[in-house]
């Protein structure tokens, strides 16, 4: 199906508010980074993986398939949401609205940041984003779609609700 960019960013909004936990600890951490895995298997894809519960990571798996450098896109893109508090599908969708992505207008270094898709605030209810969920090695639509579900399943909330392709 097409999609537009401004419809993605309405979706992602739509994401970002409903999937929420009613609470979230280093069990559910490692709980959705399993999850993570066997939803990438399922689907015969390899992704590096990594759940982090503020600024620690608590799972971390580069599935066999993967190169090195997916663990380093992981970090540059979950970088970029525990500044925004925002998905790096969502930061980077901006950036192309713009046309000056997040790094270059706030002059981050390329390095250590990357608005791509695959990395999504974890959020639970009343009180904000709490950590991070990163995927790495697919295209930045299916790796943000991947967490995506996988969050929509741990939350109670239907995928046809938040997913991008309606």
């Amino acid at each position: 199906m097409n999609h537009t960019r401004q419809q993605d960013l309405q979706r992602i909004a739509h994401q970002e508010a409903l999937l929420q936990f009613p609470a979230f600890d280093k069990r559910t951490a490692w709980e959705l980074g399993v999850r993570l895995k066997d939803a990438c298997q399922a689907a015969g894809v390899a992704t590096t993986i990594e759940v982090r519960l503020g600024r620690a990571t608590v799972f971390l798996y580069a599935m066999p398939g993967t190169a090195p450098n997916n663990a380093d896109w992981a970090r540059r893109k979950r970088n970029v949401v525990e500044m925004m508090d925002r998905s790096s599908y969502a930061v980077g969708l901006l950036g192309e609205e713009e046309g000056v992505s997040m790094e270059v207008a706030m002059g981050l270094p390329l390095g250590d940041y990357a608005s791509h898709g695959g990395a999504f605030p974890l959020r639970v209810k009343g009180t904000g984003c709490v950590g991070v969920a990163t995927l790495s090695g697919l295209p930045s639509r299916e790796d943000h779609s991947l967490v995506v579900r996988v969050l929509a399943d741990m939350c109670g909330v239907a995928v046809a609700e938040v997913a991008l392709d309606l």
